[in-house]
């Protein structure tokens, strides 16, 4: 039993030693993929660069003084226009800068004040968005792409087969369909990365214009409590 053992392990070895030779690469698979992959790896270039860039943007949009708004009302109320004006301007966030434009248009009608801060909200809000209807392109995109190589890759197997004639080879077959199968693996792990990507920065953005509405809804209650009072003081203060 000892002697067979022997006998049969270096022959399992080697077997061993040949499967792992045959392994290939994430890189050579790429390769092999042909020019296509080349499209997928910019395109996933270009979705993680804007997934970076937004979420970087969002991040810093979201980080606001929590006494901000408090502040704000007491200057308000005071009559402290310039003061709450520099807060704002200190607070580099989409919601100082709305609340900016809304100090900015105490004493006017409030019908005038509720739209200078919509219109900065929608410029806030593009602002924001820069670059996701690129990364929704992509996240659709990327698979049709995989898909078109899989469909060249097929033409490519069914060609071969048709030269070959009567000479008709496995391998004439399995290196189309190993192609195809290439690209749609490839098309396929891009779109996903963009679409959950896409996703994430989505969310994030709606949360973000959740906490902007609720601070100008809270602006505009603030200037409809003491709406007299804050006219005439800000006349003074000017």
């Amino acid at each position: 039993m000892l002697l067979t053992l022997l006998t049969t392990d270096p022959e399992i070895l080697v077997q061993e030693v040949e499967q792992t030779d045959q392994k290939m690469s994430l890189i050579q698979m790429a390769i092999s993929g042909g020019w296509l992959m080349l499209i997928l790896l910019l395109l996933s270039i270009i979705a993680i660069y804007i997934f970076g860039s937004r979420w970087w943007a969002i991040r810093k949009a979201s980080q606001i003084d929590p006494n901000f708004m408090n502040n704000i009302h007491n200057l308000i109320k005071e009559g402290k226009i310039k003061p709450a004006l520099s807060l704002c301007k200190t607070n580099n966030s989409p919601i100082a800068r709305l609340i900016e434009k809304g100090i900015e248009r105490i004493g006017r009608p409030l019908s005038d004040i509720q739209a200078a801060v919509e219109n900065t909200g929608n410029v806030e809000v593009a602002r924001l968005e820069k670059g996701l209807p690129m990364l929704a392109t992509i996240a659709g995109g990327a698979p049709m792409i995989g898909f078109l190589g899989t469909v060249i890759g097929m033409i490519q197997a069914f060609f071969n087969m048709s030269q070959a004639g009567n000479n008709i080879d496995i391998t004439l077959l399995s290196g189309g369909i190993y192609t195809a199968m290439v690209t749609t693996v490839g098309g396929l792990f891009v779109g996903i990365i963009a679409y959950f990507g896409y996703n994430y920065l989505t969310a994030k953005i709606s949360d973000l214009i959740f906490k902007m509405e609720n601070n100008t809804i809270e602006f505009m209650d603030m200037l409809h409590e003491p709406a007299d009072s804050v006219k005439i003081k800000s006349g003074k203060e000017e």
